[in-house]
């Protein structure tokens, strides 16, 4: 049998001793530190003995010790809430931490007690998708409605105005940031994503007043119109989130354009003569 030596002092032994063994290893050392929460989220808690549920006084014990020692339990709840809407909606990580982030800051504030939590939540992640130029609709919560988190919306965006002492900075949207997520809710061609996608961009040469989410729905409706798969207004409302009257508003506007918006490679003059009047 060949010698064997320990890496460390270099005698010579049958059994290896390596002394780094397991100081990479997370689970010696519990879970990742969180710096948004209290001594980073590592603290210590009583667990019950093996085996037996323990009794009456370690049990009571470990309870009221736990709770005690947990001031976070609300933010720890709140993150966990954003991180499942995060995955339900394919969102990155960065994403995520900035929303954590935003809705520690109001958090701190101690001014959202009382108000709607879902739309509070919700509300953080929007501007977080803002922020990070990845923006989403409104309606990217769990349960509020457009409404609520709109106003939630406001609320948080004034508190952290008051105090930084300066405007935030909300990142600017456009109607392409969300056109393509739209056409492929609505299962549209390649060739009509690609004509959607031209026209967007050149809506924004026009003087539109209408938001994005309005042009990108209503320049959607118009696509559709001109290829063979024609889709309902009610389906492009659902799948935008626009309410119908509003993208038929948002078309009207864009209707005496259409020449400019739409490719030629798409429609050709004769195709857009016969697009529905508004």
């Amino acid at each position: 049998m060949a010698d064997m030596f320990c890496p460390e002092c270099k005698k010579s032994t049958e059994v290896v001793l390596d002394h780094s063994a397991g100081e990479n290893d997370p689970v010696r050392v519990g879970g990742p530190s969180n710096p948004l929460l209290t001594d980073g989220g590592l603290s210590t808690v009583i667990s019950k003995p093996n085996g037996a549920s323990g009794d009456f006084l370690s049990s009571s014990l470990g309870r009221w010790q736990n709770r005690g020692s947990n001031p976070d339990r609300s933010l720890i709840q709140a993150f966990k809430t954003i991180a499942i809407m995060c995955d339900r909606l394919g969102l990155v990580a960065t994403i995520k931490d900035r929303a954590n982030e935003i809705y520690k800051k109001v958090e701190d504030l101690k001014s959202i007690r009382g108000r709607n939590q879902d739309a509070i939540l919700a509300a953080c992640l929007y501007i977080a998708c803002r922020q990070e130029d990845k923006p989403r609709t409104v309606k990217v919560g769990n349960g509020a409605t457009k409404k609520e988190i709109g106003r939630a919306k406001e609320f948080i965006v004034k508190q952290l105005e008051i105090e930084m002492g300066q405007s935030m900075e909300m990142g600017t949207i456009h109607a392409r940031d969300f056109l393509r997520r739209f056409c492929s809710h609505l299962g549209m061609t390649n060739t009509a994503i690609k004509a959607a996608q031209e026209a967007v961009q050149k809506s924004e040469e026009i003087d539109i007043r209408r938001s994005p989410i309005s042009i990108a729905a209503a320049v959607i409706y118009m696509i559709t119109q001109l290829s063979d798969e024609k889709k309902p207004l009610r389906d492009i409302s659902l799948a935008t989130g626009v309410a119908e009257g509003t993208i038929r508003n948002s078309y009207k506007d864009l209707y005496p354009y259409a020449s400019r918006l739409i490719p030629s490679s798409f429609a050709k003059e004769e195709d857009l003569r016969n697009l529905c009047s508004p």
